[in-house]
């Protein structure tokens, strides 16, 4: 089996607030991906500003973290061989409005900003969010099914 990878994947408040958490989930586990962490918080200012630091400096920043921080989000890990190509696959691109139908967004966002989900873009990018999101660590287990999902 090739090389597991883990990814962190975001519900946003808009996400949360209209009731697509479970559908959300369903996808990543019909999909063959495993969970290895979850949880559901409103994010602090703090956590917010380290997040998207490297969007500190761009015109839409302050917007971003005001929306982020306004309700709960629902933070994920997966599991799964190419696990971050994969996720983004499912999520589709950033505009809700060039998003295939099929992907998370094409089928729920139709904005920019207020685009349902995020998700790592990069093995570096996810191991530092998946440190952020979850300082203590994700919950290692076994899916019996993976040997029915990978050759």
């Amino acid at each position: 089996m090739a090389d597991m990878q883990t990814t962190y994947i975001m519900i946003k408040p808009d996400g949360v607030q209209r009731g697509l958490v479970g559908e959300i989930i369903n996808r990543f586990e019909r999909k063959g991906l495993r969970m290895v962490g979850l949880r559901q918080l409103t994010p602090s200012m703090e956590l917010a500003e380290t997040h998207y630091a490297v969007h500190s400096e761009r015109p839409f920043y302050s917007g971003l973290i005001e929306f982020i921080t306004s309700g709960p989000v629902v933070a994920m890990a997966w599991t799964g061989v190419d696990a971050i190509s994969v996720a983004r696959n499912i999520i589709g691109p950033t505009n809700g409005r060039d998003a295939a139908p099929g992907t998370i967004r094409g089928d729920w966002a139709m904005d920019i900003g207020h685009n349902i989900i995020h998700g790592s873009d990069g093995e570096d990018t996810a191991s530092f969010e998946l440190g952020l999101w979850f300082p203590d660590g994700l919950c290692d287990w076994v899916l019996d099914a993976e040997s029915q999902i990978y050759e």
